[in-house]
């Protein structure tokens, strides 16, 4: 899976894997959870975006020595996937009771799912929309590898390539 090579008399392993993590507070409950999930409730997610790629060897570019930027992972991650998560009420499509409250709101933030809006469907959500996004730009097969998405500092789902 990783190859090595030599720069500079450094060894250079390839691909390497990045990581940036962003914050974002939502809302959301579970409505066919037996205990407390099913009440309305908001967690401060954490989300950690792994990307693999070459290190950028072309001379003079900005991100020489990088597998991207990690301003342009951020931008991107809240550009496709933060920005409309964060202060919305994640709510699932078949929670009929809450979903039509929530319509009754004007300009109410409110993201709307096909499935019960766990960490780990919203893991599987947030891989998918975010697979989408990070593009190859310099020819260093950069690509999204894993979503981890924390509901609480203990609690989290991984999103793993080839594996959701």
């Amino acid at each position: 899976m990783f190859n090595r090579f030599v720069v500079d008399g450094n060894v250079i392993i390839s691909p390497m894997l990045i990581t940036r993590r962003l914050e974002f507070d939502a809302g959301h409950r579970i409505s066919t959870h037996n205990s407390q999930c099913r009440h309305l409730h908001g967690h401060r997610y954490v989300i950690e975006i792994t990307l693999s790629g070459d290190i950028i060897a072309d001379e003079g570019v900005a991100e020489q020595g990088m597998v991207m930027d990690f301003s342009e992972v951020k931008r991107i991650a809240k550009t496709e996937l933060v920005d409309q998560w964060d202060h919305a009420f994640l709510v699932f499509s078949g929670d009929t009771q809450v979903l039509n409250f929530l319509q009754t709101m004007q300009d109410h933030k409110t993201v709307v799912f096909e499935s019960q809006p766990t960490v780990e469907n919203l893991a599987i959500t947030a891989f998918r929309i975010l697979d989408a996004a990070y593009q190859d730009t310099y020819g260093n097969q950069l690509k999204l590898e894993q979503v981890r998405l924390f509901e609480t500092p203990n609690c989290w789902a991984d999103a793993i390539r080839n594996k959701c």
